[in-house]
């Protein structure tokens, strides 16, 4: 590590932001994020706070953080600006009361959209690393996120060096930018474990201003074992990629995967990695959950392309005891290049997201509760979706113990257009929407995906509509939600007034 550059503590490296200053942090999920600078700039915001001096930055990730950075600066009402997603509860509260300005986007199109100045200047980028030597090369940690390009635009660079996680991580990654428009070139990815970049990020030392050594754990989320509902979820995706293999549209050696984040995707990967009819794959994803690393070890998952190593803390140090036999498995890439729909498109990866809803023709809502309030944001899942060779779109068929139906007349908020999505599964089963119209569409969902109390409630619907290409009707399009809002229960909509 080279000696020239300014050691500090933590709160040295905070006094040196400004209110009103655009902060790009490294990581993605709480993996790779920094946590002793963020958590000391919102003492720092506290204290002007109770002073009565303003003091609030904007803040750029590469996706959701953890409570020492989004957690710790959001409950400090110290962030006026977020993008380009996020799962805080506070941060959350704030951003649909208004006090917090969010801009939710497409993961593979941030990096892009900091370079061409749509999002303003980087004024510091703060990134969390394994090693920075004295010629300006930083080793990441566990994630790479957007971290290429706030180094490379940032004003100046204030260095985590996290002694946590050790200087072997060198050759994980795989950092490679794109070059803008006109001068693009294709992505020489032909599958999942070709390397096009450089492992590591390539600075001017000179914008390096300060360390802060460090040695803090990941802020791991570990997630349950996927519960009876969501293994079921999970068996019904594997049978159809099975069914898919036996008619020949999956080769027999499989294709890449992408898998979102959270219970029902290890319920669903756990499912196709043990189904005895599919052969073990490679996955070209954006985070690696508990679930894949355990199927890696098993020889189920041969080789994993993603962003983030987002796994719990055991799984993260058990990583790093055997970082040999990993590294030739596994390769953290810039979110640029892990979403990269050109890649996702040439690979024919297979696309398994969550959704909140999706309506009776395969239109899904990702990120917003009854149309209005912001979940956590779209995260990758369009960058997959738009792209994949199959896209499936997952959830439970009900919520709330029931009150809700997820499977709805019109999402109160659409992500995903019918256009994008191919594949539904629920609890209940599958519909393969591929070459369906807006009619057939609509009877494989609701007959194959809709809970069985809320199949007579969605033909009502139906039988409402005269004509037309696409059966809906305005006036009764979110009677689901509007009883929701009214009754607290989804079923027992009066549809005969709608006949008046």
């Amino acid at each position: 590590m080279g000696d020239q550059y300014a050691r500090m503590t933590a709160n040295e490296a905070a006094a040196l932001i400004k209110n009103g200053d655009n902060l790009g942090c490294s990581g993605f999920t709480p993996s790779g994020s920094p946590k002793a600078i963020p958590m000391a700039l919102a003492e720092r915001a506290v204290i002007d706070h109770l002073h009565d001096r303003p003091f609030q930055v904007g803040l750029l990730t590469g996706a959701s953080t953890g409570a020492w950075l989004d957690g710790a600066l959001a409950k400090a009402d110290a962030i006026s600006f977020r993008t380009p997603y996020q799962t805080n509860d506070e941060l959350r509260r704030r951003i649909n009361d208004g006090t917090c300005r969010f801009v939710d986007m497409h993961l593979s199109l941030l990096p892009q959209f900091v370079r061409y100045g749509f999002l303003g200047n980087i004024d510091f980028a703060i990134i969390e690393a394994a090693d920075v030597t004295a010629d300006g090369q930083i080793v990441l940690t566990s994630a790479v996120g957007a971290a290429p390009t706030f180094c490379a635009k940032a004003d100046k660079i204030l260095i985590e060096l996290n002694r946590f996680h050790p200087v072997a991580l060198r050759g994980m990654h795989d950092i490679f930018e794109p070059k803008s428009p006109p001068h693009r070139r294709e992505l020489p990815i032909y599958k999942a474990s070709d390397r096009i970049g450089s492992p590591v990020i390539q600075v001017d030392p000179r914008k390096i201003v300060g360390i802060v050594e460090t040695n803090i754990e990941d802020d791991a989320r570990p997630l349950a074992p996927a519960g009876e509902l969501h293994r079921k979820i999970g068996q019904n995706v594997a049978e159809f990629l099975a069914d898919e293999i036996k008619v020949g549209r999956i080769p027999p050696g499989f294709l890449p995967i992408q898998s979102g984040v959270g219970e029902t995707a290890n319920g669903i990967l756990g499912a196709v990695g043990t189904h005895p009819e599919i052969p073990p794959f490679e996955m070209y994803t954006e985070v690696l959950q508990d679930s894949v690393i355990e199927l890696m070890r098993a020889g189920n998952v041969k080789f994993a392309s993603t962003c983030s190593l987002s796994v719990s803390s055991s799984l993260l140090k058990e990583i790093y005891e055997n970082l040999d036999w990993y590294k030739e498995r596994i390769v953290l890439r810039p979110q640029e290049i892990s979403n990269n729909p050109e890649a996702i498109r040439r690979l024919g990866t297979i696309s398994m997201n969550s959704a909140i809803e999706v309506d009776i023709f395969g239109n899904v809502n990702s990120t917003h509760v009854m149309g209005s309030k912001m979940m956590n944001g779209i995260g990758g899942s369009g960058d997959f979706t738009r792209a994949a060779y199959i896209s499936i779109f997952t959830c439970p068929s009900t919520a709330k113990g029931g009150k809700i139906s997820t499977i709805v007349p019109q999402v109160s908020h659409a992500d995903h257009s019918e256009h994008s999505v191919q594949v539904v599964a629920t609890e209940w089963g599958v519909a393969d929407l591929r070459g369906r119209t807006p009619a057939e569409r609509a009877d494989l969902i609701v007959n194959n995906c809709a809970h069985p109390e809320y199949r007579e409630e969605l033909k009502q619907y139906l039988q409402l509509i005269k004509g037309g290409h696409t059966p809906s009707t305005m006036a009764a399009a979110y009677a689901f939600h509007v009883q929701f809002l009214k009754t607290g229960d989804m079923r027992k909509v009066e549809w005969k007034k709608f006949l008046a």
